[in-house]
C-alpha cells in the first residue's frame, strides 16, 4: 500500500512538473513575442526594465528550470535534483512574500513614485510630438489611454494645448475625461483580491511541492535508491 502511495506520489509530481514546464515555455515564449513587437516600458521610465514582458521572460525561464528539476528528480528518484527543487521552491516563496509585504509596507510612497514617473513620461512624449529631442514615444500613452478610456496622467490639462486624439472617441472628443492614473488605479483594486487569491494559491502549491519532493527525498533515502 505504501509503495502504491508513493509511485501515486511520484508520477503526481511529474505530471504537475511537466504541465508548469509547458506553462513556462508558453510565459517564455510570450515575453519573447512582447519584447520584439511592444514597447509599453516607457510609461514608468525609471523601471523600464522592468516591464510586462521583460517579467514574463524571467518567470518563464525560472518555471521552466525549477518545474524540470522538479520532473526529472521525481521521474529518476535523484535525491540531489530533489533537494535543489525543494530549495528553489523555498527560495522563491520567501521572494514571494517578502515582495508582498513590502508593497503592502510602502504603498503610499510606491503611490507617490508612480505619479511622478507617469508625470515625467507624459512630459517626455508631449516634447516629442512637438518636435523635441525626446526620443519617449506616443504610441505607449495611445495605447493607455485608448484602453482605458482616460487623458493625461490626472486630466487632459496634463498635455496642455495639445490633446492627443487618442483621448477622444470615435464620435466625439471628451477633454473632461478621467486621468489615466486614476483608471489604473482603480483597475488594480479591482482585480486585487483576485491578484491575492493567485498569490496564496501559487503559495499552497510551492508548500505541497516541497512536501511531495521532502517525502519522495526520505523515502528513496530509507530505501538506498538511487544517487547519494
Amino acid at each position: 500500500m505504501a509503495q502504491n502511495c508513493l509511485k501515486c506520489l511520484k508520477y503526481s509530481m511529474c505530471v504537475v512538473n511537466f504541465l508548469c514546464f509547458i506553462c513556462g515555455t508558453a510565459g517564455f515564449g510570450f515575453g519573447v513575442f512582447m519584447m520584439m513587437n511592444s514597447k509599453v516600458s516607457s510609461l514608468i521610465p525609471s523601471l523600464s526594465s522592468l516591464n510586462i514582458a521583460n517579467m514574463l521572460f524571467i518567470t518563464g525561464i525560472i518555471m521552466t528550470c525549477v518545474s524540470f528539476l522538479g520532473f526529472l528528480g521525481a521521474l529518476k528518484e535523484n535525491r540531489c535534483l530533489l533537494f535543489t527543487f525543494f530549495i528553489l521552491l523555498f527560495i522563491l516563496m520567501l521572494v514571494e512574500l517578502t515582495a508582498a509585504f513590502l508593497l503592502l509596507l510602502y504603498e503610499s510612497k510606491i503611490d507617490t513614485f508612480l505619479q511622478r514617473d507617469l508625470t515625467d513620461s507624459l512630459e517626455k512624449s508631449r516634447e516629442s510630438a512637438n518636435g523635441g529631442n525626446s526620443t519617449m514615444s506616443m504610441g505607449d500613452w495611445d495605447i493607455i489611454q485608448t484602453t482605458f478610456q482616460c487623458c493625461g496622467v490626472h486630466n487632459s490639462s496634463d498635455w496642455k494645448d495639445k490633446v492627443p486624439a487618442s483621448c477622444c472617441s470615435k464620435t466625439q472628443c471628451d477633454i473632461n475625461q478621467p486621468g489615466c492614473y486614476n483608471k489604473l488605479k482603480a483597475w488594480f483594486e479591482e482585480n486585487f483580491l483576485a491578484t491575492g487569491v493567485a498569490v496564496i494559491v501559487l503559495c499552497i502549491i510551492e508548500v505541497l511541492g516541497m512536501c511531495f519532493s521532502v517525502t519522495l527525498f526520505c523515502h528513496i533515502s530509507q530505501s538506498g535508491l538511487s544517487y547519494k
